[in-house]
């Protein structure tokens, strides 16, 4: 048996090829775990955790077994490649995880720079922040007032974490800890601090959504307007804030060229790998202050981390912490010893504004977080006016449903009005936990577009119709068209055009300028992220399938405003529900009151550093 024989991918073939060549005499051990690290790096791992395959078969149908735990770990500290801690090398093993050397200088990396922010409590005049707060949250009554709470700590750190589920008010609590901020007035004679604010989100669709909810908000505000005028209306994405090079992992901007920011908010947080998080906070300049918002139940970033995630473990208020809190917002708040250095950084909104008391789907929500499997299913066959479950799912019956539920979005399209049409799609949508088969996007939209085609007389080669909706797949700067935008195929007096929805209106192209896109009567839950449905079908695989998991059922559901359909088989919704779905990391590791003891992180992260090769 050789490694020649072990069934690698393209990528974990290049990466072991590449390490034959620093060390032709590297053992298949070695070897072996440089691919297994590259497999769980494409799964969304950081690094691998040795314990969890010491002594098994990670190739069940090839006789390769890896050696016991202390074997394994002496064999791979005896060769050249593995290095410790801040040595340079291809591969660092370090209690007990092995890692590619650029991800643990990400990793080390980022939870030096959290902990340095969290560390650095800026000035404040409490005095004022109180009156704010006041005055910006009185129409909470709910005791505590996690808002008023969140913004309390946003204007008092230089780091403030901001966690809730749909509903919770994210968005206003960033718009008035911001009006708070500016209210600070630090010296200024126009009666607000001079501030530089950035908003970003990962994708364009997050931040031209976060940039309109803050702009609908300004009016309501009871503030100034010198305050008003001083909160900023438009969003970036990350990767445009940082200024990436294409497929080079460096970026234009980074500890020698910072951005010139003050605050920096950025929404849809846990979307954000840890590539781009380290990235980001190295280009942050150390005086200025960061608001992370996001729900930490949701789905996880596509990449390699789930920093969110780990970022809200071991939040809690010390005694201390909690006195001042309450001293400045008048809020009751509860004493929790962090086990987190970030401790009270973090805060959780838990009351949703959108979803009442006996709401299905808050229910659903919280019986999916808790991993109550009996619960899930016996409140799925209460008959909920907001839950619908369809426990014998077949494909023909799904396409008919589907058929049904787009039948007012269809005649919509018809009528060539590009507000009724989107208003119409976004009254109901398709989500799927996967994109292949019967059951995943590229099974439903190609059957769906082929009866509709049938139904509208279109040939069924013809790519575009009246009422074809599309999903952009890519960046385009020129055309302003991101990643996740929606676009709807209209008939205009020029012919048929896509419209997709702008800041000023509708905008119409061309099909042919379009940049790379597919149909979307169908989207996979990940690409929903952030988006919102008065009604929502979701369709479960009719197999086991690893991509089932609680983070994914939840963030499914929860998409709903109005109303959940569930397809799906019930021993499929118990292995979502009963599967959390965790990445092998150790940021909350290096986060925690007891950390794991660490050198010192280099100063450069931007692909230039000596480990960018790897």
């Amino acid at each position: 048996m050789t490694l020649a024989d072990l069934p690698l991918g393209p990528l974990e073939r290049a990466l072991v090829d590449s390490l034959q060549r620093l060390d032709p005499a590297a053992s298949p051990v070695v070897l072996a775990s440089a691919a297994l690290l590259c497999i769980a790096l494409d799964k969304g791992d950081v690094c691998l955790p040795l314990a969890r395959l010491a002594g098994q078969r990670p190739w069940p149908e090839h006789a390769f077994n890896l050696p016991k735990l202390a074997d394994w770990q002496a064999q791979l500290h005896a060769s050249p490649l593995v290095g410790a801690d801040g040595d340079f090398t291809p591969l660092i093993l370090e209690h007990g995880r092995l890692y590619l050397a650029r991800y643990q200088a990400y990793e080390r990396h980022l939870a030096t720079q959290l902990l340095q922010r969290a560390a650095d409590l800026p000035e404040v005049d409490e005095a004022q922040l109180s009156e704010s707060l006041t005055r910006l949250f009185a129409f909470n009554q709910q005791q505590p007032d996690w808002q008023r709470l969140a913004a309390a700590q946003a204007v008092r750190r230089k780091l403030a974490v901001i966690s809730g589920g749909p509903g919770t008010g994210k968005t206003t609590t960033v718009v008035r800890l911001l009006a708070a901020l500016l209210e600070q007035r630090g010296g200024h004679p126009s009666g607000c601090a001079n501030l530089a604010i950035g908003l970003a989100a990962p994708t364009g669709k997050a931040a031209a959504r976060m940039a309109e909810a803050i702009r609908n908000a300004k009016a309501a505000l009871p503030v100034s307007e010198a305050i008003k005028t001083a909160l900023p209306d438009e969003a970036r994405t990350l990767h445009r804030l940082l200024g990436s090079r294409g497929d080079s992992p460096q970026v234009r901007h980074h500890a020698a060229n910072p951005l010139a920011l003050d605050v920096l908010v950025v929404d849809e947080a846990s979307m954000v790998d840890l590539a781009l998080m380290a990235k980001l906070l190295d280009a942050l300049p150390p005086t200025a202050r960061l608001i992370l918002l996001g729900d930490k139940d949701q789905l996880c970033a596509v990449e390699a981390g789930a920093v969110f995630a780990e970022l809200c473990e071991g939040r809690g208020f010390d005694a201390q912490a909690a006195a001042d809190l309450q001293r400045i917002t008048g809020q009751p708040v509860p004493v929790s010893a962090p086990a987190s250095q970030l401790g009270d950084a973090v805060v959780l909104l838990t009351h949703s504004h959108r979803f009442a008391g006996d709401s299905g789907i808050g229910e659903l929500a919280r019986r999916i977080n808790g991993g109550d499997v009996s619960g899930t299913l016996n409140l799925l066959k209460e008959g909920r006016s907001d839950l619908a479950w369809n426990a014998e799912p077949t494909p023909a019956d799904l396409l008919d449903r589907l058929d049904q539920g787009y039948t007012p979005y269809m005649a919509a399209a018809k009528s060539a009005d590009a507000a009724a049409a989107f208003a119409a799609f976004n009254s109901f949508r398709t989500l799927t936990a996967q994109r292949e088969g019967p059951w995943g996007v590229a099974g439903i939209n190609e059957a769906l577009e082929a009866r509709i085609k049938r139904r509208s007389q279109v040939a069924s080669r013809e790519r575009w119709y009246v009422g074809r909706p599309v999903m952009v797949r890519q960046n385009d700067y020129a055309l302003g068209l991101f990643n996740g935008d929606i676009g709807i195929c209209l008939h205009t007096e020029y012919g048929l055009r896509v419209f997709f929805e702008g800041e000023d209106g509708f905008r119409p192209f061309a099909p042919a300028r379009l940049p790379s896109h597919d149909s979307a009567f169908a989207m996979t839950v990940h690409k929903s992220q952030g988006s919102e449905f008065a009604e929502v079908l979701l369709v479960l695989p009719e197999q086991p399938s690893p991509l089932l998991s609680r983070s994914l059922f939840y963030t499914g559901i929860t998409r709903a405003k109005q109303k959940v359909e569930i397809w799906g088989l019930p021993a499929r919704l118990g292995e979502a529900v009963g599967t959390r779905a965790e990445r092998a990391a150790g940021l909350a590791l290096r986060l925690a009151v007891s950390p794991i003891v660490t050198m010192p992180a280099p100063s450069a992260i931007d692909g230039s550093s000596q480990f960018a090769l790897f």
